[in-house]
């Protein structure tokens, strides 16, 4: 655990090092969100509902969204590359060393650009979120429910790379699932609302935490509780499973 903080503070200190450059990653990726935050604004305001829906709970969503993601995207930036990295066979220096190679992967590399994510989808939540003492736990619960469940689909997908030596789907599966966990779960039909709670876990990254904060349930909070514990486990294993066929392609680098 040691080795694991030290790298991350190396991590972090690497994207500190050029601080103006930090803080433009920053703020381009907040200008981003904002005109992501406009487009539902607008829209809600010419539609009013949609299914369930309206501007104040998909703000919500956006909120969730944001925070989870940047915090996997921004401090485990090698959770989305990790496909690559095991195709190229960058990940050799990191089997040398005295540390559980996925925990040391996803630690390694810190993302800039998305910690503007972290920064948004907070003040997002203060501002449009009505924040009381029950919503900001289930907030919280819910931002950090989504990170893990993210990063273990990520690392799930990705170590698909291991098995078939491509990181097709794993880019794939990132764009899928970022990209329908932008928008509300009900505007879609059965098949893809199934989809969206097995496959591709998109519902679980935003519009069901969003959900819980407008009507609690305990039931919904523990099979999103569940869902992440399933797919944590899931990237853990599928990734230790494919590091045993692993063939080393002799390319050291730092991943």
């Amino acid at each position: 655990m040691r080795a694991l903080l030290v790298t991350m503070r190396g991590a972090l200190a690497e994207a500190w090092a050029n601080r103006g450059a930090f803080w433009v990653q920053v703020a381009t990726m907040v200008v981003n969100d904002i005109a992501w935050v406009a487009f539902w604004v607008l829209f809600f305001h010419r539609v009013g509902t949609l299914r369930g829906w309206d501007g104040d709970r998909v703000l919500l969503l956006l909120a969730v969204l944001t925070s989870s993601a940047g915090l996997v995207l921004g401090l485990f930036a090698n959770a989305r590359s990790l496909g690559r990295l095991v195709n190229g066979g960058e990940i050799d220096a990191a089997l040398t060393l005295p540390v559980p190679t996925l925990p040391y992967l996803l630690v390694r590399r810190v993302n800039s650009t998305n910690l503007g994510d972290v920064l948004f989808g907070f003040v997002l939540f203060v501002v449009a979120g009505s924040p009381t003492p029950s919503r900001v736990g289930i907030y919280l619960v819910g931002v950090a429910t989504s990170a893990v469940l993210l990063t273990g689909f990520l690392v799930a997908t990705g170590s698909i790379a291991l098995f078939a030596g491509r990181d097709d789907v794993g880019e794939l599966s990132f764009h899928g699932v970022l990209l329908l966990s932008s928008y509300p779960v009900d505007v879609f039909g059965p098949i893809a609302k199934v989809v969206m709670y097995t496959v591709v876990p998109a519902a679980f990254l935003g519009a069901v935490p969003a959900k819980l904060m407008d009507s609690f349930d305990p039931v919904v909070a523990a099979t999103m509780l569940g869902a992440a514990a399933f797919f944590a486990l899931l990237g853990w294993v599928t990734f230790n499973a494919g590091l045993r066929r692993y063939t080393s392609g002799a390319v050291w680098t730092n991943a």
